[in-house]
This record gives structure tokens, C-alpha cells and sequence, in this order.
């Protein structure tokens, strides 16, 4: 699809809890809720980053949609105790003070930030359900911070 301006729009994931994963989404990650729909059994939630208003991700159990039989709910369920079954990947200006933020919230870290061999800052986390959360600071955002953080340093120097 040469050519072809690909935009993510929407996508689901899977959560055991889903009030315990809104508070995560919302309250950690500082997400904006959109819509809370339906009753116990069939309730979606819906959040988007605040920076990015046509992004829906959508929270829900893996038993509300009704397409998915009952072995492959608990397929899915399997995939979740395990921590593989999503994975959402968010770019950040700043990888350490992202890393600091989540985790003293007291979510489970699966990478500590490091550099990638591609120039890239990243770390990863998993949300309460077990999808991992993958923040990346592109390697140009990295260059302005460190120029940044030169530039206050040289002004604070004694002449």
C-alpha cells in the first residue's frame, strides 16, 4: 500500500477488569474517556489519548463480543494471564520522565529505558490486564531534549 497515508483510528483490547483498566488508562495514563457503554456483561469503554482526539481504543472483555466462541474466549483469557496478548506502542517527547511517571503509579515494568541500537529511547510496561505498552522517543525528539537539556546547562554554568 504504497502511497497510502495509513492513520490508526480505532482498535480493542482485551482487559481482565474493566474498571480496574480504566483507572489505569485514565488516571495513570492521563487518557480522556469517551464512551461507557453497555451493562456488566457487554460494557465497553472507550478512551483516547488527550493529544490525539480521533483515536478511540476501546476497553473491554474478551467475552462482550459475541463472535468469539467459547474456546476462544478462553484462548484469549490464556494470552492474558501470560502478558501476550495486546500490545500499544505510544511515542513520547521524553522516554525517562514517562518511565518515571508510570511507574511510580506503580505499574509493572517490563523494559527500563534504554537505547536502541536504531537510535530510538524506549520502555514498556504492562497495563493491569497484561498488555504491554511500549513508549518510544524517536531518536529526533531525543537530539532536541539532550540540546535542550545542554542549552539550560551552559546558562546555569558560573561565568
Amino acid at each position: 500500500m504504497t502511497g497510502t497515508d495509513l492513520k490508526l483510528s480505532s482498535c480493542a483490547i482485551a482487559v481482565h477488569d474493566l474498571d480496574e483498566a480504566l483507572a489505569f488508562y485514565r488516571d495513570v495514563l492521563g487518557f480522556e474517556v469517551r464512551d461507557d457503554l453497555g451493562s456488566d456483561g457487554t460494557r465497553r469503554v472507550s478512551v483516547r489519548p488527550p493529544a490525539q482526539p480521533d483515536v478511540r481504543i476501546v476497553l473491554q472483555a474478551p467475552c462482550t463480543d459475541p463472535g468469539v466462541p467459547p474456546a476462544g474466549r478462553q484462548s484469549i483469557e490464556d494470552l492474558m494471564t501470560n502478558g501476550l496478548l495486546g500490545c500499544l506502542g505510544f511515542l513520547t517527547d521524553d522516554c525517562d520522565a514517562t518511565f518515571e511517571h508510570i511507574e511510580a503509579a506503580g505499574a509493572e515494568v517490563m523494559q527500563e529505558p534504554i537505547n536502541q541500537p536504531d537510535g530510538v529511547r524506549d520502555c514498556a510496561f504492562l497495563d493491569p490486564s497484561g498488555n504491554m505498552l511500549r513508549f518510544t522517543q524517536p531518536r529526533q525528539a531525543g537530539l532536541a531534549l539532550a540540546s535542550r537539556q545542554a542549552h539550560a546547562a551552559r546558562g546555569h554554568q558560573a561565568p
